[in-house]
């Protein structure tokens, strides 16, 4: 089994897979709450399965995008686990998780067939995005790039191919694009659930992190903002 710690947005999430899929969830949606409650559903999950840390196959973590502080939680709970158990470190990319989290009813829901293009989008503040844009097989058509959305964002696919962006930036986009044949999944949530599949073909792959030096994909430079209140009182 494998567990998968989602923590690059606001939800808070662990799942513990198998090669047939989630055995069991654990997740809040409590902003800011990834401290306190991560190792807590850690511990609950492996308690209620009858495992140890020492009985995974591996242990794999969203590496980003995404929250700065999130995934910086994330990484290090992963990497401890991983070092103290003797386990594999499994790193999957946000957005390619999230590509596998659009299930059969959403394709259905969102009228998405074998040519249509996914973007999952992760809100980067302001009016910032970090997306990748994949196709209905999962290859990547563009790579993770961080951008500031307008109205010409994606002119330069044709309106022939249906587009489905989804995740944390979907909502900010839908009066700001005008490109037609657009669709917005905005109930979408970034989960741990989404994470089995690229997780288990990483195991199976054997393609597996360096514990020492791994670190999560930030994609860009964490820019702190200067203290509104001095407490210093100068």
């Amino acid at each position: 089994m494998i567990i998968c710690l989602e923590t690059s947005t606001d939800l808070c999430s662990v799942a513990l897979c198998n090669s047939d899929g989630v055995v069991a969830l654990k997740e809040s949606t409590e902003t800011k709450s990834h401290a306190a409650q991560l190792t807590v559903f850690i511990e609950g999950i492996l308690l209620d399965a009858g495992l140890r840390a020492a009985d995974l196959e591996a242990v794999a973590v969203s590496k980003g995008p995404g929250s700065y502080t999130g995934l910086r939680i994330g990484v290090s709970t992963a990497k401890g686990i991983a070092y103290a158990a003797s386990v594999p470190l499994i790193g999957v990319e946000t957005t390619l998780s999230m590509f596998h989290g659009i299930n059969a009813p959403l394709r259905k829901k969102y009228e998405i067939d074998s040519t249509s293009l996914f973007v999952p989008m992760i809100d980067a503040k302001r009016m910032e995005v970090y997306f990748s844009v994949l196709s209905s097989d999962g290859k990547k058509v563009r790579e993770i790039t961080a951008e500031v959305i307008d109205e010409n964002t994606f002119s330069d696919i044709p309106e022939s191919v249906r587009i489905l962006i989804f995740g944390t930036g979907a909502a900010k986009c839908r009066y700001i694009i005008r490109r037609g044949n657009v669709a917005f999944a905005e109930e979408f949530r970034t989960s741990a659930a989404c994470m089995y599949e690229p997780a288990y073909k990483a195991l199976r792959d054997q393609k597996f992190e360096d514990i020492a030096y791994f670190e999560p994909f930030y994609l860009k430079d964490f820019i702190t903002s200067r203290p509104k209140k001095n407490i210093l009182g100068r």
